[in-house]
């Protein structure tokens, strides 16, 4: 039986050594750009260094306990009747309860300094927010498979672009079309998700003049992978030039341009329009882009106004008509009847309350579908 040749020492030291220039991977999370990214960076740094004060340790302590107590070593001590050491639970029990605190300290500290609906209170760790500093504010939807951007300050919207002055803080106002989506810049802040009919906020700052990567980081289908655009971090008179371009776009953004471009499709080229409707992005929100359609704000408001006690006042009808729902429910709902929930929907809807002239309580009828 031939027996496999043996790797030597060096040349997998030598493989281990050249592997990570081989991958081609890019540190970028470790190397960020804007302020909120560095912070998180460091946070992340923090919590590896207090965790690897655990681990290696316990690594280094196995292999010496296998070295020392191997079978050929007859100098090592054989106590096979040892079982208990204070010391040594103390040690055990001790060291990882002060790091989980301290660990737990700074993440919950971290967290809500880092919370994405936290305004920023500084350009970095040695700028503060001037006074008088206004946000620029960028409403993002995810499309299938493309990014959306709205710049509601200058009346301009991109595809698969987006730009922002370097040292100024940025407010996204984040939606979806239809999937659930993340909107991540890794040189800027973590991912954020795009949930359609609601909307997500982020808070950040790019520090660094440059062009950085941005993707979807949720898969969302065969597109996904082409779901990227570029983040221009531009000096103040770039920006201004990068707005000039796009407004000088004859390309208009209105609602029925939109129900195109949310049409599927993959790897769009940028896109660049000079003027949008100024409702647009409510009515994604509220999934009401199409004519004619209801948003869902309003048929939410109408719901609240009907159910709420503020909406009955002053319309004994529609409070006769509730109690009698509460009343048919009560009485349906028993653990004898088990479909009592579904029937006492079916006759909350059908009753309904009639006043009579001269009357102050309303006369109730139960009518048969």
């Amino acid at each position: 039986m031939r027996r496999m040749p043996r790797i030597k020492a060096r040349s997998l030291l030598s493989l281990l050594a050249i592997a990570p220039v081989l991958s081609g991977c890019q540190w970028v999370v470790m190397s960020p750009a804007g302020d909120i990214a560095t912070q998180q960076k460091d946070l992340i740094l923090f919590a590896t260094g207090l965790m690897l004060l655990i681990i290696l340790p316990v690594m280094a302590l196995t292999l010496l306990f296998a070295w020392k107590y191997r079978q050929s070593n007859k100098e090592a001590a054989y106590e096979p009747d040892w079982h208990h050491s204070n010391r040594l639970e103390a040690i055990i029990w001790g060291a990882p309860i002060a790091i989980i605190l301290v660990l737990g300290t700074a993440t919950w500290i971290g967290t809500h300094r880092l919370d994405p609906y936290r305004p920023l209170e500084r350009i970095d760790a040695a700028r503060p927010i001037p006074p008088d500093s206004e946000p620029l504010q960028v409403q993002v939807v995810s499309l299938d498979w493309k990014w959306l951007f709205i710049y509601p300050q200058y009346g301009i919207a991109t595809i698969n672009e987006l730009a922002a002055p370097v040292d100024r803080p940025i407010s996204f106002t984040i939606t979806s079309s239809n999937l659930m989506n993340s909107f991540f810049v890794p040189a800027l802040a973590g991912q954020i998700y795009a949930m359609a009919g609601m909307q997500t906020k982020l808070h950040a700052v790019i520090n660094e003049a440059g062009v950085f990567d941005g993707f979807s980081a949720n898969y969302t289908g065969h597109g996904f992978s082409h779901m990227r655009f570029k983040f221009h971090g531009l000096d103040d008179e770039a920006f201004g030039a990068w707005v000039a371009k796009a407004r000088a776009s004859q390309d208009a953004l209105t609602r029925a341009a939109y129900l195109e471009i949310a049409r599927p499709s993959e790897a769009e080229p940028v896109r660049r329009f000079g003027t949008f409707d100024a409702d647009l992005f409510d009515r994604i929100v509220n999934l009401c882009v199409p004519e004619g359609t209801t948003c869902m704000k309003d048929i939410m408001h109408k719901d609240r106004e009907r159910i709420s006690g503020l909406g009955r006042m002053g319309n004994p009808a529609a409070l006769a008509e509730a109690r009698l729902e509460k009343a048919l429910a009560d009485s349906l709902c028993t653990t004898d009847a088990p479909q009592g929930p579904t029937l006492a929907v079916i006759a909350g809807l059908s009753a309904k309350a009639t006043f009579r002239p001269g009357e102050t309580s309303p006369r109730t009828t139960i009518l048969s579908e």
